[in-house]
């Protein structure tokens, strides 16, 4: 018989039943209440919520049953999902740095927006949004995706390492070309820097040459008697059947080089007439210079532009311009900014281009009447032959007789004066052939028959503002003499001893004439070495100034 309630007394199948049952529904139900409702209407009648507990353990059996209820394949999809993502952002930041370093890379580009546009198509389709979105993952559309997104890294990988190293390489290059630009811009600059350097140097006087000039006039005033020019002019001055040069300068030593030169090589010297032409302030120091050293044998008359009293401003447009203020501006203030921003026409900026001396040419005419023909010659050449056989030329009706400097597409009219302008493009051949001034025959009579210095006028009263041409005395030739200029051998003149260090010495040692023409003059220490013994074979070292102020050989 067994009585209730023993202790050791056995339990009943049913009773071993039904207890563990009733305590896994318990556990069950307070789960999914924890679980699915934290509201006062899904709690029991009478239950408190601290009767469920603290917020830290809701919260922790939360977390444990949403790890329960959750579907294993998800963590597998949210990677996919974050490494497609990932892909996405990878393949627009190489994009992007392109782009804005502006590489060469159109086929990279192409395919990273292909890449681009393939994972997120792949991302928004509704089969790639259900495993986003659902809580049961489906398997097979995980594999799918997964298979999908692995063959979309692996080309993204491949498009990235191969845009990697032409990235790498762009920017090299790049970085190069920078480089390059900034060493060039430096260079510009520096031969800015050096054009303006040699521009001083060229223009500014020797401390030699001012010694000389110097000590001529010391010379002047100590003796003023002995320099007197009231003597009676020489009728061979105006003797049309001699022949006659011009040369204006205010260099009393280059002048004499010049006459020097042309009576050595002279078979009959006598019948030589220099015209000597220079400013006020050198006047006197080279009429010194031609009474102590007087050419043996020639005949010479030095004046100053003041004694061609009908060269004024009322007549002489050249002179009136150059009065003006904003012309004055631009040569005297010649500064390096100014060569900075006007490089091409840095060596039109010399105050030499300002004098009026450089303008006496286009006079020849009117200062000298009685005269036929005269040879103008530049105070920086060096006559190497007997140039009598340029008056036995015939000029067939032109003006000038000049050596043309053109080759190919070189040294041609529109490299000088400014064809955008209607009245230049009418009137003159863009590819007619330039020639040199330097040494140029002059059949003064042609000029006066043909009006030569009234077409320079008008042309220079219509360059008032610089439009035609800029400075220089070139381009207003090249106008004023149009086809009226006969082509010379030229044998007879030979150009570029000042800048070109090519010319050949044997072509230099044929030349009748040779030009010193550029900023290496050969009377200054930057001349060039292989042709300044041609210059200095004609200076008269014998002159007792020339030695008392050092001029060396």
């Amino acid at each position: 018989m067994a009585f209730r309630g023993v202790r050791g007394a056995p339990k009943s199948p049913l009773y071993r039943f039904f207890v563990p049952t009733m305590l896994f529904l318990v556990f069950i139900t307070t789960a999914a209440l924890l679980y699915t409702g934290t509201g006062p209407a899904l709690q029991p009648v009478g239950i408190s919520r601290t009767h469920l507990g603290s917020t830290h353990l809701q919260a922790y059996v939360a977390r444990t049953f949403r790890s329960l209820k959750s579907d294993p394949l998800r963590a597998t999809a949210d990677a996919l999902v974050k490494q497609a993502n990932y892909q996405i952002v990878l393949v627009n930041a190489y994009a992007s740095f392109s782009r804005k370093a502006k590489l060469d890379m159109a086929k990279q580009l192409r395919s990273f927006a292909d890449l681009i546009k393939n994972f997120t198509e792949l991302l928004y389709r509704p089969e790639s949004k259900a495993l986003q979105g659902s809580s049961v993952v489906d398997e097979e559309n995980l594999r799918l995706f997964e298979k999908e997104v692995k063959e979309l890294i692996k080309a993204t990988r491949q498009s990235v390492s191969e845009a990697k190293e032409l990235y790498d390489n762009q920017i090299k290059i790049q970085k190069l070309e920078d480089t390059v630009f900034a060493v060039n811009d430096q260079l510009m600059r520096a031969k800015k820097q050096d054009s303006f350097s040699s521009l001083i140097a060229a223009k500014s006087v020797p401390k030699s040459l001012h010694c000389l000039s110097t000590r001529l006039m010391v010379e002047y005033v100590s003796n003023p008697e002995k320099y007197s020019d009231h003597e009676t002019p020489h009728p061979e001055l105006n003797d049309p059947n001699l022949y006659h040069y011009a040369i204006f300068t205010d260099s009393v030593l280059a002048a004499s080089v010049v006459v020097n030169s042309v009576v050595k090589n002279a078979k009959d010297p006598h019948k030589h007439v220099f015209h000597v032409v220079t400013d006020k302030v050198s006047l006197w120091s080279m009429r010194v210079w031609f009474r102590m050293r007087p050419p043996k044998g020639s005949h010479i008359e030095v004046k100053a532009v003041e004694n061609y009293k009908f060269l004024n401003s009322s007549y002489a447009t050249v002179l009136r311009q150059l009065e003006e203020a904003k012309l004055q501006r631009f040569h005297f203030e010649n500064q390096l900014k100014n060569a900075t921003r006007d490089s091409p026409n840095i060596k039109f900026r010399s105050p030499k281009y300002f004098s009026i001396l450089s303008h006496l040419r286009f006079y020849l005419a009117e200062m000298y009447p009685r005269l036929h023909k005269i040879l103008f010659l530049d105070d920086d050449v060096v006559v190497q032959q007997d140039l009598t056989g340029l008056w036995e030329i015939d000029m067939e009706g032109k003006v000038n007789a000049a050596v043309e400097i053109c080759f190919g597409s070189f040294h041609r009219y529109d490299k000088y004066i400014n064809f955008s302008n209607p009245l230049i493009k009418k009137k003159f051949n863009p590819k007619a052939c330039a020639w040199a001034y330097g040494m140029n025959l002059f059949d003064l009579d042609a000029w006066r028959r043909k009006k030569c210095t009234e077409e320079y006028h008008l042309w220079q009263n219509l360059n008032a503002n610089r439009t035609l041409w800029t400075h220089g005395t070139l381009p207003p030739g090249l106008i004023t003499f149009y086809k009226m200029t006969k082509p010379l051998d030229k044998s007879w003149h030979v150009l570029g001893l000042g800048y070109n260090p090519n010319i050949s010495l044997e072509k230099i040692k044929n030349a009748a004439v040779v030009h010193y023409n550029g900023n290496m003059k050969p009377w200054l220490d930057l001349a060039m070495i292989q042709y300044r013994d041609f210059w200095t074979k004609y200076v008269d070292y014998g002159m007792v100034y020339v030695q008392m102020c050092n001029f060396g050989h």
